[in-house]
């Protein structure tokens, strides 16, 4: 594929299903060059026939949710003002109709379990910020007064505008929308139909997630106290009263549990997907992440954190029955899991594929998945069968697919390593590039990977592997490089290089180029410093300067401090910047202006580091991007991204 073909990679958001198992509802997303931002519309699908129309044609709707007599879809969609507000739509389509109109933005929203109320989060501006007053633009706002550990959040920016709790009436998708009465800030007024919604919490703290009890007497969510908190990862689960706003614990911080999310069965049972952070409230290094039931004595944990891993990618429950279905990573796949109340853990769909979002009703299970010829499909699972119910990867695989070839090796010490080689066609030999994913607790998967394909279309035979400190191989994987970075994940995929090199012909890795992004950043910085074999590399929003991340990244409080610890002879043992007079290779250094994760001070300061020590080096700063920016930027950008990856590649590792 071409840069400009990421236009065909269409996501697929995770699912509704009815209550009977006849349909299901989903969103799809992709990215669209000319409107330059991410596109996607609501789909309905008849799950006996199979057949799939479109439901809204907005431009960017998002997250349905199915009012419990199936007759309802609740869903997102951006204001002129591009801040995401609730909809409703009759199920059978039609016209949707506005709920809210609120001046921070929707976050999350469920009905209620007898469907005449809509719970939903949405972020709450400080009065005079955010473009509360007309006229009144950022460099006008009064100071921020900060006192909290953090204050700042890559993606959001200033955590002054926290997410609080509302409940509304749900209208009639025939209702006649309203003006409701102007508010006292200038704010225009929007037409909305439902009447004004009751918030239920207040103050500092950021609500996140929405789950209603049984009853419908009160909602789960778990508060960030921005301001109140210590360096602390524990997590509360808070009840609210829908009635009166009154709050008790469900699970307070004496547990000792990071929460991923929560949810409650259809008999009041609550379950949540969590994690310890360890004595010190911090250790998040390869969390462990598992399902846990809350009983009355506590949460107990129905599966094994230290071989299924259920963190990050699609943390979510499903209630099929008594039991419960979440996913797991393993091995660059993403399966669906059933877990029983027991603990007893089967399979409900595997192979060779990543499934990103589930729901489940009348012996029908439902789920995105990607696979590596398609980014995103919506699939059923009934008894041992899975059927495919969309086609959107026939797009992509019109302008040309390679699939990787997966492989192991042995490295240098005995320890397996997985990755997979994606090779263009033709007998070679071909320049080979290797590269290094994020995290480091995250992995490479199977899925199609535009990063990969546009350099396959290009000429370049493509590395890439899980190291040392991956997600997906068991948390003592996950956590072998805590306090070693460079060490082990360094040998593991200089051993997959060579190895992998040197069993085919068709790679000629006396041309070898290196990348990564973020911790992939961090490691091809590294490997730069150590080994001079590379006739270039791309930095991409990197982990480069430790000792510079606290104060500086919004996660610098405790990432740092967990993986390269807080000895400053430590620190500096595992530092890119460390080692930076020791580069050699000409290297091109990716960033984004907004990067609050990896600051952009990471790069420009590792960039002129490589200047002095008179490295051939460049750099390409994006205005207005953040840490997402190859994931969810805007097109152009990305397409610009891959132009300048690939004119580097074109100089210091030319194809043939």
């Amino acid at each position: 594929m071409r840069p400009t073909d990421i236009e065909s990679l269409i996501g697929v958001g995770r699912p509704a299903i009815s209550s009977d198992g006849a349909f299901a509802v989903f969103a799809s997303s992709r990215p669209d060059l000319a409107a330059d931002r991410a596109v996607g519309q609501l789909w309905r699908v008849d799950l006996a026939a199979g057949t799939t129309r479109r439901l809204t044609r907005g431009m960017h709707d998002r997250s349905p949710r199915l009012s419990p007599d199936d007759a309802v879809v609740a869903f997102l969609r951006e204001d002129a003002r591009g801040r995401a507000q609730i909809f409703v739509i009759d199920a059978g389509g039609g016209e949707p109709v506005p709920v809210t109109d609120q001046p921070g933005g929707v976050t999350a929203l469920a009905f209620s379990p007898e469907g005449g109320r809509l719970a939903f989060s949405a972020r709450v501006p400080e009065p005079g910020r955010y473009g509360t007053v007309e006229g009144r633009d950022a460099a006008a706002e009064p100071p921020r007064r900060i006192t909290g550990i953090r204050w700042h959040a890559n993606g959001l920016g200033y955590l002054d505008r926290p997410a609080q709790l509302f409940v509304v009436d749900v209208p009639a998708t025939d209702a006649e929308p309203f003006y409701p009465p102007a508010p006292a800030l200038d704010e225009p007024r929007a037409r909305v139909v439902a009447g004004p919604a009751t918030q239920l919490t207040h103050g500092d703290a950021d609500w996140s997630g929405v789950a209603w009890t049984a009853d419908g007497a009160e909602l789960l969510s778990v508060p960030d106290e921005i301001e109140s908190r210590r360096r602390d990862l524990r997590d509360r689960v808070v009840a609210i009263a829908v009635d009166g706003g009154v709050q008790r614990d469900v699970l307070g911080t004496a547990e000792n549990l990071s929460i991923a999310s929560v949810d409650v069965a259809p008999d009041g049972t609550v379950f949540a997907l969590a994690n310890d952070v360890g004595e010190g409230g911090v250790d998040f290094v390869a969390p462990g992440v598992a399902l846990f039931v809350v009983e009355a004595d506590g949460p107990r944990a129905l599966t094994d954190a230290e071989t299924i891993d259920l963190g990050e990618v699609g943390s979510h429950l499903t209630f099929d029955g008594d039991d419960v279905l979440v996913q797991d990573r393993a091995r660059g796949r993403v399966r669906l899991l059933r877990v029983t109340r027991r603990g007893a853990v089967s399979e409900v769909l595997g192979g060779d594929l990543e499934v990103n979002g589930h729901a489940a009703a009348a012996g029908r299970v439902v789920a995105s998945v990607a696979s590596p010829e398609s980014f995103g499909e919506l699939v059923m699972v009934h008894g041992r069968e899975m059927r495919a119910l969309t086609s959107f990867g026939a797009a992509v695989r019109e302008r040309g697919v390679v699939v990787p070839v997966e492989r192991e090796v042995t490295g240098r010490d005995g320890y397996p390593v997985h990755g997979w080689v994606a090779v263009p066609e033709g007998e070679g030999p071909f320049p080979v590039v290797l590269q290094i994913h994020g995290g480091p607790y995250a992995a490479y998967g199977v899925h199609l990977f535009d990063e990969t394909q546009v350099l396959v279309d290009a000429g370049y035979a493509v590395l890439y592997a899980n190291p040392r400190g991956s997600a997906g191989y068991g948390r003592a994987h996950g956590r072998s490089i805590r306090g070693r970075m460079g060490t082990l994940d360094f040998a593991d995929v200089m051993d997959f290089f060579d190895a992998v090199v040197a069993d085919d012909p068709r790679l000629d890795g006396d041309r070898a180029g290196v990348m990564g992004g973020s911790y992939g950043g961090y490691l091809t910085a590294w490997i730069i410093a150590h080994d001079h074999r590379f006739a270039g590399a791309i930095v991409e929003r990197g982990f480069l300067d430790p000792a510079a991340f606290p104060g500086s990244s919004d996660i610098g409080s405790f990432f740092g401090q967990e993986y390269v610890g807080t000895d400053p002879a430590r620190i500096a043992a595992q530092s890119p910047m460390a080692v930076v007079d020791r580069v050699r290779t000409p290297t091109l250094v990716l960033h984004s202006e907004r990067d609050l994760r990896c600051p952009l001070d990471q790069a420009t300061r590792y960039y002129a580091a490589l200047k002095s020590g008179g490295v051939e080096a460049e750099m390409l700063v994006f205005p207005g991007e953040d840490h997402e920016l190859t994931r969810a930027g805007r097109p152009q950008h990305r397409v610009q991204r891959f132009d300048a990856v690939l004119e580097w590649w074109s100089r210091h590792l030319p194809v043939g």
